[in-house]
């Protein structure tokens, strides 16, 4: 090789003979070399300029946008016994649809005529306070009477007062006027009996001067009897007429405490019947919810109650359905560090578990098998897994998603950020940094573009 020794080996004397030696035979052309190498430098200094979308690439499933559109479970409100099953696993219901029937289960309720029973119950309680209601009107009428009477007493009492007092002047007067002729009289027979000494008067004068002074003594003591009586009559006739005011106020103390313990009942009833009423509406929508039904259209995807004549509680799950008419939605789970670059709105390509897709996340335009979405929401808390969720809807400018998709597959989503150069996103892979999230000074906020 360096031709330090006179031994020579002829190039080719030995590669002739061997195959392999033949293949790998050393051809000097450097021309075509640097051109190769030149070539493919400007080839790829040409593609670290080509433009690359920046992305956040997220796992996810399909879901509902609307919570009334999830797969949901229908439960029954009441225990009870499974009697009847109407449905079978994947058939189409109608909202309204009857799944099963059940039976009573609390003794309570045993009775087959109890809403019959309870009907009469309540018919018998608002005669009851038909009753009670006219007593009260009766007793109020009482009470109107007494004290009508009550007036009309003290007006009679009153007027006897009025009577007795002037009887008491009149006796008064009487009285005083027997005083009069007691003393005149007594005069006449002190004169009397002096004449009498003097032999001017008789003795039979004196005598009936005597009896003249008797008498008006005596007429002096029966007028004092006729006052002292008309005294007794007046204070006899005040007496009764507060004995009357006191009488009416006791009949009509009575006759209220009636009236008032009457109305006390009718109200009474009057809540009963209320509460009766109620439990009577209670049994009705018990006995209709003997028949558990079908809350919305759909399919019914699992029975998860089995079996006839298995008990079951009040809000136990009996099956699933899943509503025919949904809107489809992506959620997603992206890491608290790109929740800065998301916003509502942006772009985003799907991939669908089960149709095949050729994705460049950096060339979208050149991708197949993806589909548009863009951000309807997202979370402002973060989950229980420590990603922070966001919802996609269809983009409508690139058409909907296929017909043929399920709630609950899976999704890959992909979401579109900034144009830049092929070199410096390398250059931040290779740096470990996050997409770009700045906006540039002084853009209109509106075209939502990120820097």
């Amino acid at each position: 090789m360096l031709n330090l020794s006179d031994n020579r080996i002829e190039p080719g004397k030995y590669i002739s003979r061997f195959e392999s030696l033949k293949s790998v035979e050393y051809s000097f052309k450097p021309l075509r070399k640097i051109r190769t190498v030149v070539i493919v430098s400007v080839i790829f200094v040409v593609f670290l300029f080509l433009p690359w979308t920046q992305n956040v690439r997220a796992p996810g499933n399909l879901t509902t946008l609307y919570p009334d559109q999830k797969p949901q479970t229908v439960q029954n409100i009441i225990p009870g016994r499974i009697e009847k099953w109407f449905v079978r696993e994947g058939q189409l219901v109608q909202k309204g649809d009857t799944i099963i029937q059940m039976s009573e289960v609390k003794d309570a309720y045993f009775d087959p005529k109890l809403i019959e029973r309870t009907d009469d119950q309540i018919g018998s309680k608002k005669n009851a306070a038909v009753n009670y209601k006219q007593k009260a009107g009766a007793l109020t009428d009482q009470i109107d009477a007494l004290a009508k009477n009550r007036i009309n007493k003290a007006e009679q009492a009153e007027n006897e007062v009025i009577q007795a007092q002037l009887k008491l002047v009149s006796d008064s007067i009487d009285f005083e006027a027997s005083k009069l002729d007691y003393a005149i009289a007594s005069q006449r027979l002190q004169r009397m009996e002096e004449l009498y000494k003097q032999g001017l008067k008789s003795l039979t004068d004196l005598e009936s001067r005597r009896l003249k002074v008797q008498e008006s003594q005596a007429k002096q003591i029966s007028a004092e009897n006729k006052l002292l009586t008309a005294r007794n009559e007046l204070l006899n006739a005040k007496i009764e007429l507060n004995s009357i005011d006191n009488y009416y106020a006791e009949m009509l103390g009575k006759a209220k405490s009636d009236r008032n313990s009457a109305l006390s009942t009718f109200y009474d009833t009057e809540a009963e019947i209320s509460k009766m009423q109620g439990q009577l509406s209670n049994y009705q929508v018990r006995r209709d919810n003997y028949f558990v039904t079908a809350t919305q259209a759909g399919h019914i995807t699992r029975t998860l109650s089995v079996g006839l004549g298995e008990t079951i509680k009040e809000g136990t799950e009996i099956v699933s359905i899943m509503p025919i008419d949904y809107d489809l939605a992506v959620e997603l789970y992206i890491e608290p560090v790109d929740l800065p670059l998301m916003k509502i709105g942006d772009e985003a390509n799907i991939i669908f578990d089960g149709w095949p897709a050729i994705v460049f996340s950096g060339w979208p335009q050149l991708s197949n098998g993806t589909f548009g979405g863009e951000v309807w929401a997202i979370d402002n808390f973060i989950s229980s897994n420590g990603k922070y969720r966001i919802i996609l809807i269809p983009e409508t400018e690139e058409g909907g998603w296929p017909e043929d998709l399920r709630v609950g597959s899976g999704a890959d989503g992909i979401m579109l950020l900034r144009n830049v150069p092929l070199w410096y996103e390398l250059w931040r892979q290779l740096n470990g940094f996050p997409p770009d999230y700045y906006t540039v000074f002084g853009e209109d906020e509106g075209n939502g573009e990120k820097k």
